[in-house]
């Protein structure tokens, strides 16, 4: 059950979307009909009730439909009209939550109309819930800043029978995989993606990733074929994963650039093939980074190879009986000529880790070599990225300046800003400002009640009237914003 209705006052009802706390949402039909005879008051009444609302545009039209369809032609006309000039300032278009549902109880049947209907150039967070179904769908995200959420990992299913080779022979715009992403800040969670092609060995991606910053929690990610998930941004891809299921054959797992994945699981189903491969030429820094984790797969896999310069963490992890014993392995040829340039050393550190059945000697302690010698403790995303984000952070963005314009205030702050709803803040002091621009920037302005702005109106400040002001970039976390900055 996506939400709960119950009966507040004068036939009007509240309804609260349980499985992402965004916003409340109030319509009050009756009240609204019975005014609507007189269209110009029943429009404006209207309107400013679904103004409120932080919904999508689709459901309010949709309610809109079947309510002109109680008035005459001449009322509904006049309702109509009213409504269009009204969506571009009191009405405007506000999808941060979008429901998808197979049965039509959502805002679309299909993932990719949720898609199609986001902006070209997306600035602020939106969150897709999925419901539970099978979506033979084949996806691309262009849009920035989009999460899928599905209403549960085992039930919501997106699959699609691709080869890379088909693919290749047929090029379409969508991508060679079944969800492909071609965007920054894009965070799947609590649901599987399946290619459902049935040769085990060749490549039949699951994912295919040219973003950065992906965020990956509670997904099954699955394949017979090679490169189940294959993050490939060389220059500046930063991914992460967090209790994710693996399954593939060669190279299951083989981003490029940064990658940190935590409490999952891997599988290969061919033997003689590697789970893992990582590239990391471009930038000496770049690596892959595994912590308590479990390997297995049918008798004989391989734990790693690479073909270009590469760099693996392993702390913690598990391996059962049938990996084989072979170490990580550069790929080479016959022909020099096509090796890749290999400048760095082979660079494969392990702590703590074991296999059933007894350990190999080469996945032996060996992280102080690394380095700058880490110790185990250190090796977290945000080390793994280098600094430059860390998808496991519990604070939010924060003010790092202001300017006071009379009686309006700009706030900076260190990330990019949802605005969701309409909120005000107020001082310990009781000073209230009203938020009037900045949504989608690292800027926002907020406005005062009465008269102009000091710096003793900015201490204290908290976020009230149900709006929210929440980080925009991929997390694992909703991170509201940090108010409590020294002023």
């Amino acid at each position: 059950m996506l939400g709960t209705t119950s009966r507040t006052h004068a036939d009007c009802y509240s309804i609260t979307v349980e499985s992402q706390p965004f916003s409340t949402y109030h319509s009050c039909h009756a009240t609204a009909e019975s005014t609507a005879r007189q269209p110009l008051l029943g429009g404006i009444i209207i309107l400013s009730i679904l103004s409120s609302w932080d919904r999508s545009f689709r459901s309010a039209f949709r309610y809109l439909k079947s309510f002109t369809r109680k008035l005459n032609g001449l009322e509904a006309f006049a309702f109509m009209f009213l409504l269009l000039v009204a969506t571009g300032t009191a009405f405007p278009f506000n999808s941060h939550y979008i429901v998808v549902a197979k049965d039509g109880s959502g805002d679309f049947k299909t993932i990719t109309e949720a898609i199609n209907s986001l902006p070209m150039f997306n600035y602020q967070r939106v969150v897709i819930y999925i419901k539970n179904g099978v979506y033979n769908e084949k996806l691309r995200i262009s849009q920035d800043y989009v999460t899928l959420r599905g209403e549960s990992r085992d039930s919501t299913i997106i699959e699609y029978d691709q080869l890379r080779t088909d693919w290749i022979a047929h090029e379409d715009t969508i991508g060679p995989a079944v969800v492909n992403i071609h965007a920054d800040d894009i965070v799947l969670e609590n649901l599987t993606v399946k290619n459902t092609q049935p040769k085990v060995g060749p490549h039949a991606f699951a994912i295919y990733d040219r973003g950065t910053r992906t965020v990956f929690v509670n997904c099954d990610l699955l394949s017979k074929g090679g490169d189940t998930v294959s993050p490939w941004d060389y220059k500046t891809g930063m991914y992460y994963f967090d209790n994710c299921s693996f399954q593939g054959a060669v190279d299951c797992v083989c981003p490029r650039g940064w990658c940190f994945v935590r409490n999952s699981k891997f599988y290969e189903l061919k033997k003689g093939s590697t789970v893992t491969w990582h590239a990391g030429g471009y930038n000496i820094d770049q690596k892959f980074v595994i912590v308590n984790s479990n390997f297995n797969g049918v008798k004989g896999f391989y734990l790693g190879r690479h073909h270009y310069e590469a760099q693996f963490y392993l702390i913690g992890c598990t391996f059962s009986g049938n990996m084989a014993d072979t170490p990580i392995y550069r790929v080479t040829y016959k022909d020099a000529t096509r090796d890749r340039p290999f400048n760095w050393g082979e660079r494969d550190y392990y702590d703590d880790c074991r296999r059933i059945g007894g350990n190999y000697t080469w996945f032996a302690d060996n992280l102080s070599s690394a380095a700058g010698s880490p110790a185990p403790s250190m090796i977290t995303p945000a080390w793994t990225f280098d600094g430059k984000w860390n998808p496991e952070a519990t604070d939010g963005p924060r003010i790092i300046r202001y300017d006071i314009h009379g009686n309006y205030v700009l706030l900076f702050f260190d990330e990019p800003i949802t605005v969701i709803g309409t909120p005000i803040l107020v001082s310990k002091d009781g000073k209230k400002l009203d938020y009037a621009s900045g949504a989608g920037s690292d800027t926002l302005r907020f406005v005062s009640r009465d008269g102009g702005i000091t710096t003793s109106d900015l201490r204290g400040m908290v976020v009230k009237s149900g709006g929210k002001l929440i980080g925009t970039m991929a997390s694992v976390h909703q991170l509201n914003v940090n108010l409590n900055t020294q002023i």
